[in-house]
């Protein structure tokens, strides 16, 4: 009778006993399901911090490229602008001296000629029956026949001679230094035998004499105005005695002289000539400075677009840079006053860190390259260790490559060597390379970098086997914002600037950058070309 109440005690206890241990249960699940999904956060949030980091390098990439263009386009407009007096003294059609060109040339030889007490020659040179070459065969070929007669002209004449356009099919040949009458008549007939050759221009094949009318200096004048008549008067003495010949102002008439030669002009004749000649160099000149003054206004605008293009840009690449830096250093901070017994907080903490400091290198590299952008390409770059600066790119490169869980391979570091580029130019590529081979390669894939070193260059190549380039875009893989519409949303890739920068921060340093790929799916390989250096000497 004493033992009754103690029975339903004991049954009590035992069911307690199963709840509470169906409880602990239930909380060991529980802790299991919160460190996945603590995990999972961690992932995330790196995922995020390596995207965000991506975007700062695309941005800050594009300010690169863009003052790259910038730069580019200001030095095109400066040599273009140097040009532009230049052009005022050369025919459009030949690209030779013009008339008021050649006046100048012949005023300094006879100022020199005075000085040394030397003669010099004028060669007054007319294509015969040249006008029935533009009426047969049109205006198009007889300016091609015009453009090869220069061409040959100037190759057979020494190049302190001047060859010069005087208009139309007329040529004024510039002999400085002549010692005899005869070292001139040697030259006519050189020339002679130079413009017989065949001429071959809109399918035909046409020969060609010309008529040469030759003055000297001081023999028969001492202004350009002389000269240039008298060679011009012999010139049709020498048409009228037939064509491919050739005549000196001065010399006694000959019977080959047609009794009905060109007269000699009257001085009212000569005045309308000379002032009609003096109105062609005048509209010749003002043609000239007008299309100077419009392509100066064309480079204006140019410079101005360029420079409006840049401002925007860098606008935008502040507010990018604004935007990501204080919400990961408040997290970081946040996450430092958090308990420090859970074994993930230092591995997340160390991820916003190495991030911070990732974006931090990217402002300054942006800065360095803004101001590499302004070197001479091909200029003489200082050597770095491509050895040293490759390990310190794979260990930057490493987290995103982890995050794919992508394999990367390095071989041939041991022998790299010192190459014929500053550190920063030399990170910046390798960089943009390794990063572009990680975005298009699919998770657990491969990736491969190779040093060789032949003669005095080094060839740095780093292959994939991602998605691969399609022949349609392999000729424009190296411009400017462009991409293959297979690639866009793969694995969060940019605007496509990555590799336009290795291309130009290979150009400046002397280099050649290539690509080759076997197609979609086949994977890619770039192969970067760079000068050696020689290791720099102990201290």
């Amino acid at each position: 009778m004493n033992d009754l109440p103690d029975r339903p005690d004991a049954a009590d206890a035992a069911a307690a006993e199963r709840h509470l241990s169906r409880v602990q249960g239930k909380v060991v699940a529980a802790r299991a399901v919160l460190l996945r999904l603590l995990q999972e956060v961690v992932v995330a949030e790196a995922r995020l911090s390596y995207s965000q980091a991506a975007q700062v390098m695309e941005a800050n990439e594009q300010l690169v490229v863009s003052a790259l263009l910038s730069q580019a386009e200001a030095q095109a407009a400066r040599r273009a602008l140097e040009e532009a007096p230049r052009t005022t003294d050369t025919d459009p059609l030949t690209q030779l001296p013009n008339r008021l060109l050649l006046r100048d040339r012949l005023t300094q030889a006879m100022a020199t000629a005075k000085r040394k007490g030397t003669r010099l020659a004028l060669l007054f040179l007319d294509l015969d029956d040249f006008k029935t070459v533009n009426d047969t065969l049109g205006h198009a070929v007889g300016d091609e026949v015009l453009q090869q007669v220069a061409q040959r002209l100037c190759g057979a004449l020494r190049e302190a001679d001047t060859v010069s356009r005087h208009g139309g099919d007329e040529f004024l040949l510039l002999l400085g230094e002549v010692s005899q009458r005869a070292d001139v008549a040697r030259v006519a007939g050189h020339l002679q035998q130079v413009l017989a050759a065949p001429c071959h221009a809109g399918g035909q094949a046409l020969c060609l004499t010309a008529s040469i009318g030759i003055s000297l200096y001081p023999d028969d004048g001492e202004d350009a105005n002389s000269l240039i008549n008298r060679a011009d008067a012999a010139m049709y003495r020498a048409k009228h005695r037939g064509a491919g010949g050739f005549a000196f102002h001065g010399e006694p008439p000959t019977d080959r002289d047609a009794p009905d030669a060109r007269p000699r002009p009257t001085p009212h004749e000569q005045a309308l000539a000379e002032q009609a000649r003096r109105n062609a160099d005048l509209r010749e000149a003002n043609e000239r400075l007008v299309l100077a003054a419009l392509d100066a206004q064309a480079l204006q605008a140019a410079a101005e677009r360029a420079q409006q293009r840049q401002t925007e840009l860098m606008a935008a690449v502040a507010d990018e840079m604004a935007d990501p830096s204080t919400p990961i250093r408040l997290a970081s901070a946040m996450l430092g006053r958090a308990r420090t017994d859970e074994p993930l907080l230092p591995r997340v903490r160390a991820i916003i860190e190495q991030q911070v400091t990732h974006m931090s290198r990217l402002v300054a590299a942006a800065n360095d390259l803004s101001r590499a952008g302004r070197a001479t390409p091909g200029a003489t770059q200082p050597g770095s260790d491509l050895g040293a600066v490759m390990a310190q790119v794979v260990d930057q490169c490493q987290p995103a490559i982890a995050l794919r869980e992508q394999r990367l391979l390095v071989t041939g570091q041991a022998r790299a060597g010192f190459v014929q580029a500053d550190r920063e130019r030399l990170a910046q590529i390798l960089r943009n390379l390794l990063d572009n081979a990680s975005k298009y390669t699919h998770d657990q894939g491969t990736i491969c970098i190779d040093v060789a070193v032949t003669g005095e260059q080094v060839v740095i190549s780093v292959a994939d086997d991602g998605i691969g380039i399609t022949p349609a875009a392999m000729p424009r893989l190296f411009e400017p914002f462009v991409q293959d519409s297979r690639t866009i949303g793969f694995n969060g890739v940019g605007v496509g600037i990555g590799l336009p920068v290795v291309r130009f921060l290979v150009d400046e340093l002397g280099g050649t950058v290539s690509a080759d790929s076997g197609g979609d799916g086949q994977g890619s390989r770039f192969v970067v070309t760079l000068p050696r250096a020689d290791a720099p000497a102990p201290d």
